[in-house]
């Protein structure tokens, strides 16, 4: 008979302010979070994603991020970055099927979101709903690796 030990569940969350050195710090937590967890085997995925993410809410949200790592019972891992820019990106905010548009081949960026679609097992996107002051309460875009 074989013993089958659950998947450990447990959560961390960082907060990220407007600097462009915030993607570097999100990946030296996914590193340090990961490897304490005994998941190296997510990291290169993981810290890729979550560092395209992070640096796509410092060039467009112009203000602080989130950055959340959920390890789910079933052996996945979900990552989290909220920031206050209210539109969701194709192909986060989407029916499925719907494709991030392609970065022309000379431009400088236009490539994570690609990146989350080839390389994540799921994705999505939430409207976090009106704030004060006609500003909006932003976003929380999501993927999932593993399992």
């Amino acid at each position: 008979m074989v013993t089958v030990s659950p998947y450990d569940t447990w959560a961390y969350a960082l907060r990220l302010p407007h600097d462009p050195r915030a993607a570097r710090v999100a990946r030296m937590t996914v590193r340090t979070v990961l490897h304490s967890h005994g998941r190296s085997e997510l990291l290169n995925t993981v810290e890729l994603l979550a560092s395209e993410l992070v640096t796509n809410s410092y060039r467009h949200a112009g203000g602080p991020s989130s950055l959340r790592l959920t390890a789910l019972g079933d052996g996945r891992l979900r990552v989290g970055v909220w920031d206050g820019h209210p539109r969701i990106p194709a192909p986060f905010g989407a029916p499925p099927g719907d494709r991030a548009p392609l970065a022309p081949p000379d431009g400088e960026g236009g490539r994570g979101l690609c990146l989350v679609q080839e390389y994540a097992d799921c994705w999505g996107g939430w409207s976090l709903g009106d704030g004060l002051l006609d500003r909006g309460a932003g976003k929380l875009l999501w993927f999932e690796v593993g399992g």
